[in-house]
């Protein structure tokens, strides 16, 4: 492993929740060992980029009720093609050379389990894109 693979994984927090069992598939053993820990090591950066997001657009989201919020960003992370590549990049930059050659061989069904990884991510921490608490 190269310097810079043993410095991204320290970095990385433990998830207790995301057990690895012998039975699991490949996909979500990599969703376990990868995925979780890089999302809630970007988290902070994650929610920064949907506030910008929201700021960019005019502010809209502030005017919507909690469940048209949920929605709105849903539909952002789904529909937005150029902001979905953008959130991907900034989990995909966290993998090691051994993570990023797993990832381009099942790419599509792991951005999938990614995509939906950081829409829960900015989902749970909702209160944190408040208008007040932005910035």
């Amino acid at each position: 492993m190269t310097p810079r693979d043993i410095n991204l994984k320290e970095l990385r927090p433990e998830i207790p929740s995301a057990r690895i069992t012998e039975n699991m598939s490949a996909d979500e053993r990599f969703q376990n060992e990868t995925l979780r820990p890089v999302a809630k090591l970007q988290n902070d950066l994650l929610l920064a980029a949907f506030r910008n997001y929201i700021n960019k657009h005019k502010n809209k989201f502030y005017e919507l009720k909690l469940d048209k919020r949920l929605e709105y960003i849903e539909n952002t992370i789904q529909r937005d093609i150029k902001f979905r590549n953008s959130l991907k990049g900034m989990i995909i930059g966290q993998f090691t050379l051994e993570e990023y050659d797993i990832y381009i061989q099942n790419s599509s069904a792991l951005n999938k389990r990614m995509m939906n990884i950081v829409r829960e991510r900015i989902q749970s921490n909702i209160q944190l894109l408040e208008r007040d608490m932005a910035y």
